[in-house]
């Protein structure tokens, strides 16, 4: 009887044994992992969320009281401009409301709302119907205005008047095939810090005879009465 007491205790204890370690392992591999897996980030789950989208696809948002804008100018004369302003297409080879020369939009400086668009042909139009247009545009009023193909053939010292009241910097040394973006507006009483002009030149030109599209976007401050 003594004997088998025995057996059966070492048995026992052999037991006891095998489980401690077995728990000691299994804790310490569990442990090893969950710490890897901490400091690897896996333990969090995946974020879901998509990064924010700003207005015209901008790289930022605008702060209260200014406008998202961007313009793009035409590429060569196979891409059109395009002219986005709070998030909506003004102008575009989509809304098949662009042209060769100059594309304008003209939008409420207060309320943001869209007030005319139009396009203008700089190489064989009538300069005129451009010099009207300008002429009228009402005080408050912003003007953006995207090159497509060639902007400055047909321009005349009238029409560079025009647009260097509106805040223009570059418009006085536009050139044949040029490529121009900007957004000034009428009563500035500086000049604008939104726009690009890029110079038709055969040593720089991205295309064959015209230099490369200008992208420009900003925000542009409400007209505040």
């Amino acid at each position: 009887m003594r004997v088998t007491s025995v057996i059966r205790a070492l048995a026992l204890l052999l037991t006891l044994l095998g489980t401690w370690f077995l728990m000691q392992t299994y804790f310490q591999h569990s442990w090893r992992a969950i710490s890897l897996r901490s400091w690897l980030g896996a333990s969090k789950k995946p974020s879901s969320e998509k990064l924010p989208r700003h207005k015209c696809g901008n790289q930022k948002s605008c702060p209260q009281n200014y406008f998202a804008f961007k313009i793009i100018s035409g590429a060569a004369n196979v891409v059109g401009p395009s002219i986005c302003f709070e998030d909506v297409v003004l102008m575009s080879s989509v809304k098949n409301n662009i042209g060769r020369g100059l594309n304008i939009a003209l939008v409420n400086g207060t309320t943001g709302k869209l007030l005319k668009t139009d396009a203008f042909d700089m190489y064989s139009g009538d300069i005129t119907k451009l010099q009207t247009f300008l002429q009228g545009i009402k005080r408050g009023t912003l003007v953006l205005t995207a090159s497509y193909d060639d902007a400055a053939t047909k321009m005349n010292a009238k029409v560079r008047a025009y647009f260097t009241e509106l805040g223009s910097s570059h418009v006085g040394t536009l050139g044949f095939r040029d490529n121009w973006v900007f957004l000034g507006a009428k009563g500035l009483m500086n000049k604008s810090p939104f726009e690009k002009h890029i110079k038709n030149d055969k040593e720089t030109n991205k295309y064959e005879g015209w230099p490369e599209l200008l992208e420009m976007e900003g925000c542009a401050p409400k007209k505040m009465d």
